[in-house]
């Protein structure tokens, strides 16, 4: 049964074959096109399901936009600035096209760094420079992000609010408030089934491990 005071945001990151080689363990959230392609219609009737995607990858144009616009799905993307063009990774076009196809796109940052440890010609790129080359290539302002590695505190969201963010998407698994400025996302894994599927769209975690859950957010929001 779908809950319909809360929402699930799913992430994508990869799909299906790249030509660039892949960073420590971010083949765990690389998914085949049948994997992704079972996502997609299991959430084609869902209005609580959000789907973002992640890194920029080229899988976003190719292989994830034809399929999302065959079911009359929509989608938030967050590219990485300082990658676009990179093998393996999206073009300008590529931005571009997303946004003409209805898409919503925000950033991901720069260079895919930690923003807890920036220096401050990098704090620049990733909360000031991303913004501005993405915004410029769809024609919008840009004020949603997604943090890379789902990695906060009270300073990153500090300067995020001082940055004009209006959405930020974390990692933090499980489901979200509609309309909350911090959304916890569901990374797809490289293992997902359809027993995966059901317990991220319909599940019901338990209560102690919920209370774990916003424990942690509590400590990330708060550390620093």
């Amino acid at each position: 049964m779908t809950l319909t005071r809360s929402i699930i945001n799913l992430t994508v990151h990869g799909i299906g074959d790249t030509d660039r080689p892949l960073d420590p363990g971010e083949d765990t959230t690389w998914v085949s096109v049948k994997q992704f392609e079972q996502v997609l219609d299991a959430v084609v009737d869902r209005r609580d399901v959000r789907i973002t995607f992640d890194d920029g990858n080229a899988s976003d144009v190719e292989i994830a936009l034809p399929r999302l616009l065959e079911r009359g799905l929509r989608a938030e993307f967050f590219v990485l600035a300082g990658l676009l063009g990179k093998p393996g990774r999206l073009a300008a076009d590529g931005v571009k096209e997303l946004a003409r196809s209805g898409m919503r796109v925000g950033s991901h940052g720069w260079g895919h760094r930690d923003w807890r440890r920036l220096s401050s010609e990098q704090h620049d790129q990733e909360l000031s420079a991303a913004h501005t080359v993405i915004g410029d290539l769809c024609g919008h302002l840009v004020t949603r992000v997604a943090i890379p590695f789902g990695s906060y505190d009270r300073h990153v969201l500090g300067r995020l609010r001082q940055a004009g963010v209006t959405c930020a998407y974390t990692s933090d698994g499980g489901r979200a408030t509609p309309g909350q400025w911090l959304q916890a996302r569901n990374s797809l894994r490289h293992d997902l089934d359809e027993g995966w599927i059901r317990r991220v769209l319909d599940g019901r975690p338990a209560l102690p491990q919920r209370a774990r859950k916003a424990a942690a957010r509590l400590y990330k929001r708060t550390r620093g």
